[in-house]
């Protein structure tokens, strides 16, 4: 057998059994996937997946056993390859990190720019995107590390971190009848304007909707972003208020506007950091952790990597 193969029957599963996908990821072609299975099955005298006609439609019994294989066996050939990096180039390389907009853009400037004080030969590349993708980067290694506030715990191949805490804050333009109401704010204020927020699934968006249930109201969210700057700009076109994370907003830089504290209104949010299980870590890679998720040790994350589901 060989890792063809291997990763044929891991991008199949994963790719929900589309072999047009799988083809263009592995960068060849559909009849070429297809074959690669078949000569596994061969090779090991049972069928991985369920057929209808030439269309694979699910995995065997003994094929889930086999893909849980495929996958450590797969984890373990990257392993191998960064423990050989490691040595033969210890302060060079390129550490890759998912990451939402908000986590990149106000939370990440100075953990990077103290990494690239220490590790000034590795390189950074910084992939934003929404934490469903961020999580599945991580787990197929196109990303060493993710960084998001939702989703990254549902994961059962991933290990999290906590890194901190944030809660929401109200932003509307100076003036705005919302800073009328009365003290301190209550949703049922909010619920009378426009609201404009994170899109669902983005930056504790979670909190902000089980809050108005609990409450039983139906808040009219006219917009929502990924983007915590591109919320603040249309609140400043007097669009709607805004809902956004605390970190999100500075006094000074988000002049003609103001915030009211809503940690009171909705529950508060945990930024979590995530890598794969029993994956090998470069020691710059460590570094990076420790230094966004403080308080946690190389010790912390080495046990947490080779502890069982």
């Amino acid at each position: 057998m060989n890792f063809q193969q291997l990763r044929s029957v891991r991008e199949t599963a994963r790719r929900d059994f589309n072999l047009t996908e799988v083809a263009n990821a592995l960068f060849t072609s559909q009849p070429g996937v297809s074959r690669q299975i078949r000569e596994l099955e061969d090779e090991l005298g049972v069928v991985i997946f369920e057929r209808n006609g030439k269309r694979l439609t699910g995995l065997t019994p003994p094929g889930k056993d086999i893909l849980r294989i495929v996958e450590k066996l797969l984890v373990e050939a990257e392993n191998l390859q960064q423990a050989s990096a490691e040595f033969a180039a210890q302060d060079s390389g390129t550490l890759t990190v998912a990451v939402t907009h908000t986590q990149a853009r106000y939370a990440l400037p100075q953990v990077v720019q103290s990494f690239r004080n220490a590790f000034p030969g590795v390189r950074i590349a910084l992939q934003q995107s929404a934490p469903e993708h961020i999580a599945e980067w991580v787990l197929s290694g196109r990303a060493d590390i993710g960084i998001a506030t939702e989703g990254l715990t549902a994961f059962p191949d991933l290990v999290s971190f906590p890194c901190y805490r944030w809660s929401h804050l109200v932003v509307a333009p100076e003036g705005h009848p919302i800073f009328s109401s009365r003290q301190p704010l209550r949703l049922e204020d909010l619920a009378e304007h426009p609201l404009i927020t994170y899109d669902v699934g983005f930056t504790g968006r979670s909190h902000i909707d089980a809050a108005f249930v609990e409450a039983g109201l139906a808040p009219d969210i006219v917009l929502t972003a990924m983007d915590s700057d591109v919320i603040k700009q249309y609140v400043a076109l007097g669009m709607g208020v805004g809902i956004v994370a605390s970190m999100a907003f500075d006094h000074g830089r988000d002049k003609g506007m103001r915030a009211i504290e809503a940690s009171h209104l909705f529950a508060p949010n945990v930024t979590r950091l995530a890598v794969r299980r029993g994956a090998y870590l470069r020691a710059y890679a460590y570094h990076f952790i420790e230094r966004f998720a403080q308080g946690c040790t190389r010790a912390d994350i080495e046990r947490a990597l080779q502890a069982e589901e």
